[in-house]
This record gives structure tokens, C-alpha cells and sequence, in this order.
């Protein structure tokens, strides 16, 4: 993991009682990430991902209106079960990204380790630039990511 940079990046840091081995299969398993990864009464309509470094990560997601919002990157590291990367800045096969040039770039960093029976859990998201940082806070960082993580809990508790 790169050194923090203030300006420019965003930590969450949770604590579950679900396991590693189902956290990470949340994250890893398309259909069970289209059930979690958007914040509700928003929706992960279709998602795509090729766990493997230069695979493609894709997601649409869906505004209570039918508005649809796109996010293309590439996986950059997989070590199951304890780390997943991806950036905006590539798409698949590591090819640069055109669409990555008209939102935010940043790279994301979703990290987890046991804790007992259940899960130390950290998302780290690296920003191009200190605006980028800023637009992700202004769109809600902290409670989208964080009420994702819960519909997760809650998914991967059943």
C-alpha cells in the first residue's frame, strides 16, 4: 500500500462479525455484489469482473428513476480472501481508460483480515488529485461506502 495522502485520499475502516471467506465472496461473486454495492434506494443493476490482474471491473448502477451511471476499471492485484485493487484509471488488459477521464480517477485498495471469528474490513481510495478526494466526499463517501458495507453485513449475515 502507498503512503497516505491526505489531500488526496479516503480511509473506511469497519469491523463485522462475518468471515473473510464470506466477505470477500460478497465482493467476488458478480451476482452477490449486485445485491450490496450501491446504497440503497440506489441499485448495482449489472456488474462485471475477471478476478484477475489486467481483468476487467464494471458495475451500472441505478438512480429510483431509471437513471443509469456507469464505472469501468481494471484489477490491478487479487490475493483472495485479504486484498482486492482496482482503478479507474485502466480498463481491462491495462489499457488506458477514456471514460476514466471524464469522472474521478482513483484507485481502490478493499482490504480485509480476520478479527476473531470475523472481519477488520478497510477501503482506501486513492485520488488523481485533492478535487477528486473532495467530489468523492461531497457525493457521500463516508455513509455510501459505509451503508454498502452494511447491506453486505447484512447479505452475507443470512
Amino acid at each position: 500500500m502507498p503512503e497516505l495522502k491526505p489531500d488526496f485520499d479516503l480511509v473506511l475502516n469497519r469491523t463485522t462479525h462475518v468471515s473473510t471467506d464470506r466477505v470477500w465472496k460478497a465482493w467476488t461473486t458478480p451476482e452477490l455484489l449486485k445485491q450490496w454495492f450501491t446504497p440503497k434506494p440506489w441499485r448495482t443493476a449489472d456488474c462485471a469482473m475477471d478476478l484477475r490482474p489486467g481483468g476487467r471491473f464494471w458495475t451500472l448502477m441505478e438512480s429510483p428513476e431509471g437513471d443509469q451511471f456507469s464505472g469501468e476499471g481494471c484489477i490491478l492485484e487479487v490475493v483472495p480472501e485479504r486484498r482486492l485493487v482496482w482503478t479507474s484509471a485502466l480498463g481491462a488488459d491495462f489499457r488506458p481508460n477514456p471514460s476514466g477521464t471524464d469522472s474521478m480517477l482513483f484507485t481502490a485498495f478493499i482490504e480485509m483480515e480476520p478479527e476473531g471469528t470475523g472481519t477488520r474490513y478497510k477501503v482506501t481510495l486513492l485520488h488523481a488529485e485533492a478535487d477528486g478526494k473532495t467530489k468523492h466526499e461531497a457525493m457521500g463517501f463516508e455513509s455510501g461506502w459505509g451503508a454498502a458495507f452494511e447491506q453486505l453485513v447484512e447479505l452475507m449475515s443470512r
